[in-house]
């Protein structure tokens, strides 16, 4: 994680929009693998209005590298303080399709991680075995 010199500012305001943001609604079904999964749509929509109302803008930025796809994720105060982190993971092809796959799953997790959400049901328990 990177952040700007000083982030008290964006930390209050981050503190006080995590309160109005609910988790990401899983509107969305893997036909693959038979899950819900919560859209980048839905990610949006869970935090784009809480960040704004306190003075936070994202940005994500895409890129391809040597092993694969990474995606930046940047949470902007009105101050100009900002944080940001990176996610990365190979597609499982090198054609636009899977690229454009894997940035959009990339965009999701970055999001969620850095806005502090999750999706209104956590894999993790049927990941660990629990219910």
């Amino acid at each position: 994680m990177q952040q700007s010199e000083s982030i008290n500012e964006l930390a209050a305001a981050l503190a006080k929009a995590q309160g109005q943001m609910a988790n990401a609604t899983k509107d969305r079904v893997n036909p693959a693998f038979k899950s819900r999964y919560a859209d980048l749509a839905s990610v949006r929509d869970a935090v784009a209005g809480p960040l704004s109302a306190n003075g936070i803008a994202f940005i994500q930025r895409p890129r391809t590298t040597e092993q694969g796809v990474e995606v930046e994720t940047m949470l902007i105060h009105a101050s100009g303080q900002w944080i940001a982190g990176t996610i990365s993971a190979a597609p499982k092809a090198y054609d636009p399709q899977s690229i454009l796959s894997c940035v959009t799953y990339l965009r999701r997790c970055g999001l969620m991680a850095l806005a502090g959400i999750a999706p209104d049901d956590d894999d993790g328990n049927a990941a660990s075995g629990r219910s």
